[in-house]
């Protein structure tokens, strides 16, 4: 290493807003950092900058409390000595979606720009892993590097290039994504506390340095060294300048700077020209280590949290975006400041040691109040969306069909054409309380209404097979713009039916008439066709005694058995990491007798309810209690299961759909246990040494088979929508609902082995912290859909079905009216078999249209778009929906454009 050698130390603190204490007092912390960084750089200009943690929602809770100091921090901000953004919060990477990492840095520069510039800094310092998508969004965001804390090992010692068991020779790297985007990582080889309570007194910082400068010079590529001065919530270190002078005397070859990442980017780089650096691909998961610290698990900690997380972004991203852009194009404002209010309280859940599940208990009692604001504007918007579109349908063509008619439409949000069973309340009749009739008459009034002789139809006529409940008299309200609150008491009818072949992003609209038919006497179809056997024209289901079933796809003739088996071990780790009991064997549900009977038998659906009384142990033995006290490290730990037993009951109900693709099974666990885990096993019976596995804004490829390195017995892994194994001729992809941790076994059937539910009892990391709500006792529901396929999961379409399980129906009564819409009606029509749809909104600045795709493809793939709707023209722009590169349509109106291998596109539309 040359002697000429520059030590970058950057001053800054890694504020988790909530971790081992809870927000608030974290809150008061913060609010005394920032105060003693506005009196330090009001007097003190030696003390050039502060990096504040990448995250502009550290403005929000400062200025929550001190909003007297809004200019001080601006014009520090401007000057450039404080650095904020790009982010609006360091977001975990595998556990929060796609849209919602856009979301995050369309925010983060919103709110920057109020201040000034944000930093183009790709931040990362303790994500927990990184997906490979990173390059691509960064690049898409006008940042082209990357400084993060995990996911790669570099060998350091100067080599040239990186040998088998590392993946980087230095701390500096390029980083490639699957898309080709590459960026500059600066992995912090040493933590990004390696310039830590830099001492002043010479003897302790000639220790110190000699220390630290050959730490650094142990990675780095070059003698641009950087030292990151703070931690985890650390003070500020008011005396840095006097420690520096220090450093200058002790060292007179070494550059000593009050650095920021800018300077230290513009001076490595032009150091790094002509270096050779190692080019890391794709996701950034520390497979080249023993497996014990990749915190993996931390995907499994408070599962419940993962769900609620998965219905928050859904609802957002998925429906009350492209439900607000429809309603915008009928002359409805879209409510762009409560998608922000909303995003952001969603995005507050998003922290690694908040999402991740790994913090103390008050931690995360405050996330679901969170997870329920975020959710309820969501259901809002929603509600005011599908009002205006569904008055907007033209129903007055039902009057034909039969008297009375009641219409609802129902919506498909989803990115591709949609068949599937929905449910509705309608009201059948209703009398408002303004009419003054008394409660007394109005409740015989409505109890009296007539609910036989009815059927539903749609749009041509045809009757549509449907089941109708009586849900009997109730209350409702309504609350118009324009008038007080008005009650009613109301006759309502829960109705469920298959809706058939809707559109994407389209709608379809039905009615329950009253009229005489022939079809509504006659025997409904069913779908079971034997004892305990379900059968549609895709796939045959076969359910066991012991609730496991036989699945065969009739396409391919393949057979999947012993299908739904519950397995159950111990788990003597922490919120992080799941540890297994030495020696112990796991216990499965196969051959555990089941009661076992028909749920539903409808012409759209057949529904099978199997319950499990299952004896298992009630905890970790005292040795487990013992051990945390101790801080015994948890690879380390000895407890065993205890001798006591409990039981555990399961009540899993496997449905098929008449059109359906898939198996869905809803799995409901009422948990006595503690210390424990619970996984659902799907043998594929393939031979394939790879599989797929949904990310964020890629289908990314893994190995089945762990690194060498490898030590940890479980190879546990995150996922997003499902996880897929496919052989020559077949595959079966397992889709779920906020279930964000699997592992294919390697069991010889490479089955995948989906978490349900994990209990353990502390937090772990650097203390003990016992979390006794992390064992998560009580009535927890997992959803799945198994999907068999032909081996191709994104030409058979099986990718396409599990993306759309991830996303809600919409439904919505109507009256008779005319109206501009056609009761079939989509806005949009687009084509790509290898394209996955991820979003339709609004751009604040311009009105214009967002639509986003990204390629699931290693291969090139077409777009085509056309819309029913006016418009002007077509650009392509960037996820910051920035640098418009107009687009060219076809004589017919279209467009049509290629879409790179893992590209994201999003497309403008000028109204």
């Amino acid at each position: 290493m040359s002697k000429q050698r520059t030590a970058h130390i950057i001053s800054h603190t890694h504020w988790d807003r909530e971790w081992y204490l809870p927000y608030e007092k974290h809150h008061v912390r913060l609010v005394e950092l920032v105060d003693a960084l506005l009196d330090k750089l009001d007097g003190d200009s030696a003390f050039r900058s502060f990096y504040l943690d990448g995250q502009t929602i550290i403005l929000e809770d400062y200025l929550q409390v001190r909003p007297e100091n809004k200019d001080r921090l601006e014009k520090y901000i401007r000057e450039g000595r404080i650095l904020i953004g790009p982010w609006y919060i360091l977001q975990d990477a595998f556990l929060t979606s796609g849209e919602a990492n856009v979301r995050n840095m369309q925010i983060g520069h919103q709110d920057a720009l109020k201040y000034g510039a944000p930093a183009k800094i790709g931040y990362f310092p303790d994500t927990f892993g990184l997906v490979g998508q990173i390059p691509q969004l960064m690049k898409q965001s006008g940042i082209g590097n990357a400084f993060f804390g995990r996911g790669v090992k570099p060998t350091g010692f100067n080599n040239t290039v990186s040998d088998g068991g590392y993946e980087s020779s230095f701390s500096e790297l390029i980083w490639e994504g699957p898309d080709g985007s590459k960026v500059l990582g600066i992995l912090f080889a040493n933590w990004y506390s390696n310039g830590n309570e830099v001492p002043v007194d010479e003897a302790e910082a000639k220790a110190f340095w000699d220390r630290k400068l050959a730490d650094a010079e142990k990675y780095a590529a070059t003698g641009e060294l950087l030292f990151m001065n703070g931690c985890d919530h650390q003070p500020l270190q008011l005396d840095l300048p006097e420690a520096i002078r220090t450093a200058e005397k002790l060292y007179p070859d070494t550059k000593f700077v009050h650095s920021n990442f800018p300077e230290y980017l513009n001076q490595l780089e032009t150091a790094l020209e002509g270096r050779e650096l190692s080019t890391v691909k794709g996701e950034l998961r520390s497979q080249r280590t023993d497996g014990w610290g990749t915190l993996v698990n931390t995907a499994s900690a408070r599962v419940y949290l993962k769900q609620m997380n998965q219905e928050g972004q859904a609802l957002l991203e998925k429906v009350a975006e492209p439900l607000a852009s429809m309603a915008n194009l009928l002359g409805k404002d879209y409510p762009h400041h409560l998608f922000t209010y909303a995003w952001k309280t969603l995005m507050q859940n998003h922290p690694h040691d908040s999402i991740c599940g790994c913090s103390v208990d008050e931690v995360h009692r405050e996330m679901v109040t969170r997870f329920a604001k975020s959710r309820h504007v969501a259901e809002a918007l929603i509600d005011d969306s599908k009002r205006v579109i569904a008055d907007a349908v033209n129903t007055s063509v039902f009057a034909q069909y039969g008297e009375d008619p009641l219409p609802l439409v129902v919506f498909n949000t989803t990115g591709w054409n949609r068949t599937g069973t929905v449910s509705i309340e309608l009201d059948a009749a209703r009398l408002y309380l303004r009419d003054g009739l008394g409660l007394e008459e109005t409740g015989r009034r409505m109890k009296a209404v007539e609910l036989s002789g009815r059927e539903l139809v749609d749009e041509q006529g045809n009757s549509v097979p449907c089941t109708v409940e009586d849900l009997g008299l109730l209350f409702g309200y309504d609350l118009p713009d324009d008038k007080f609150r008005q009650p009613y008491m109301c006759r309502r009818v829960k109705l469920t039916f298959q809706a058939a072949d809707i559109a994407a992003l389209g709608l379809r609209t039905y009615a329950w008439v009253r009229r005489n038919s022939a079809a509504a006497s006659a025997k409904p179809a069913s779908l079971f066709t034997g004892h305990r056997v379900m059968e549609n024209a895709n796939l045959k289901v076969e359910i066991a005694e012991d609730g496991s079933f036989v699945m065969t796809d009739k396409a391919t003739g393949q057979v999947y058995r012993d299908l739904g088996v519950y397995e159950n071990t111990g788990d003597i780790g922490n919120e992080y990491m799941y540890k297994q009991p030495e020696g112990e064997q796991a216990l499965t549900t196969k051959g555990l007798a089941a009661q076992i009977r028909v749920l539903e038998d409808a012409p759209y659906r057949a529904s099978v309810e199997v319950c499990h009384d299952w004896e298992i142990p009630a905890s970790a033995d005292e040795k487990l209690d013992e051990e945390m006290r101790e801080l015994v490290y948890y690879p380390h730990r000895k407890a065993q299961r205890s001798s006591k037993l409990t039981t555990l009951k399961l009540r899993t109900v496997i449905s098929l759909e008449a059109a359906g693709k898939g198996v869905h099974i809803e799995t409901t666990i009422d948990n006595t246990a503690k210390d424990h885990r619970i996984r659902a096993l799907f043998p594929t019976d393939l031979k394939a040494s790879m599989h797929q596995v949904d990310s964020m804004f890629e289908i990314a490829e893994r190995s089945i088979e762990p690194a060498p390195e490898w030590e940890n017995p479980s190879n546990t892994q995150h996922q997003q929508a499902f996880v897929d194994v496919s052989g020559e001729g077949a595959g079966l992809t397992v889709a779920n609902l906020g279930l964000n941790e699997y592992e294919v076994l390697r069991d010889g059937r490479n089955t995948i082995a989906v978490t349900l539910l994990r209990s353990v009892g502390e937090l772990g990391d650097w203390g003990l912290f016992p979390t006794p709500e992390a064992q998560c006792l009580g009535v927890h529901t997992a959803r799945m859909e198994l999907i068999p396929h032909n081996g191709d999961g994104i030409a058979s379409g099986a990718f396409t079905e599990a993306y759309q399980f991830q996303i809600p129906w919409t439904v919505s009564q109507t009256e008779m009216h005319e109206g501009l819409l056609s009761p079939v009606y989509t806005p949009f029509l687009w084509e790509g078999k290898e394209l996955a749809f991820s979003s339709l909104k609004m751009n604040e600045a311009t009105g214009d249209l967002l639509l986003r795709w990204y390629n699931m493809s290693r291969e090139a793939s077409e777009l085509t778009l056309g819309l029913n709707i006016p418009h002007q023209h077509f650009y392509k722009t960037t996820i910051l929906e920035e640098d418009a590169a107009p687009l060219t349509k076809s004589a017919a109106g279209c467009l049509s454009l290629l879409a790179g291998p893992c590209e994201i596109v999003t497309i403008g539309v000028r109204q």
